[in-house]
């Protein structure tokens, strides 16, 4: 009875925290709209720092209650699943083409950020403060180039566009008043998930990274199958691709430094050498359907179905280790 309550928290927590997560954006969207702030700087910094707002808060209550672990079990578990799953479901369904703005800025942003978190963290296998400012230094670096070129071109790039034309208007009480509910729902929400998570860790006597890595990046990755599959079955199969590389950039560079700079996090050799590694590999993988020479710069039903056979093998290991003790 124990551990079923455990789960029921760790999904309540999970739904409270993106229900509150989609007001807390639509709220801070509608507030920088009142200031006169531009639409290219809502949409590169509130919308799409927003987007990730889940992993952000759950990361950061796990690193003020000492679990550093669980955090980078989430940002790496999130960028597997993102690739694995939603990907891969999405591209068996309906075929996923590359934009060109994707194939120009944000793959190479992606593996620019993958290679750099793999030296850095395989370098002294720790997650220090220092790897946290590196990251950091890259995100600012990475976000003032996006806004360089979305001025240039006068347009944001088009998920951002059309998240930002979803939001609801709200009236300046609403939207106060719904920022402030939805920054105290995510705080109760991300202590849920925390402690549903750590709770069954405990119960099964595996590291927390590991519930993070499975459960808690399975949680904060199905909403983004559902907007990817929705996106793709409505005729807008480009928005896909362009969703998961922009979210496991932020993934990388806004939600990995947060247990850095607060709470330094010693890796594992199997959290390097299975984990860490089965991002790289993932991210590697979506480059050669992009790059690779006779590339049809198409994620194909066929390959779609590579990323899930590898997403649920990975599942598989990850879980037998675990119920080895290994």
């Amino acid at each position: 009875m124990y551990l079923v309550l455990s789960f029921f928290i760790l999904l309540g927590g999970l739904v409270l925290l993106f229900w509150s997560a989609d007001k807390f954006v639509a709220s801070a969207v509608a507030i920088a709209k009142q200031l006169n702030v531009s639409k290219l700087l809502i949409g590169l910094t509130v919308v799409s720092i927003g987007t990730s707002a889940p992993e952000i808060v759950v990361t950061l209550d796990a690193a003020l209650h000492g679990d550093s672990g669980l955090g980078f079990g989430n940002a790496i578990g999130s960028n597997i699943a993102n690739i694995g799953l939603v990907l891969g479901v999405t591209a068996i369904v309906v075929p996923l083409p590359f934009a060109t703005s994707v194939l120009k800025f944000e793959m190479p942003w992606l593996l620019l950020a993958t290679l750099v978190v793999a030296v850095i963290l395989t370098w002294d296998y720790e997650l220090s403060r220092i790897d946290g400012v590196i990251l950091f230094i890259l995100l600012s670096a990475g976000m003032y180039q996006m806004f360089r070129a979305a001025r240039k071109r006068h347009e944001l790039p088009e998920g951002l566009e059309d998240e930002l034309e979803d939001l609801e208007e709200m009236s300046k009480r609403q939207a106060w008043s719904w920022l402030l509910v939805g920054l105290v729902l995510l705080g109760i929400a991300a202590e849920l998930v925390v402690f549903g998570a750590k709770d069954i860790a405990s119960y099964f006597g595996v590291p927390s990274s590991v519930v993070g890595l499975t459960i808690v990046a399975l949680g904060t990755s199905l909403p983004e199958l559902a907007a990817t599959l929705t996106a793709a079955t409505r005729g807008h199969p480009e928005i896909a691709i362009g969703n998961v590389v922009g979210s496991n950039i932020l993934n990388i560079l806004a939600v990995l430094p947060i247990p850095a700079l607060i709470l330094p996090y010693a890796l594992s050799t199997v959290e390097i050498w299975r984990d860490l590694a089965t991002m790289f590999a993932f991210t590697m993988l979506l480059a050669l359907f992009a790059y690779g020479i006779r590339s049809r710069k198409i994620v194909t039903r066929f390959e779609g179905a590579v990323l899930l056979l590898g997403y649920v093998g990975y599942m598989v290991i990850v879980v037998a280790q675990s119920a080895g003790g290994g």
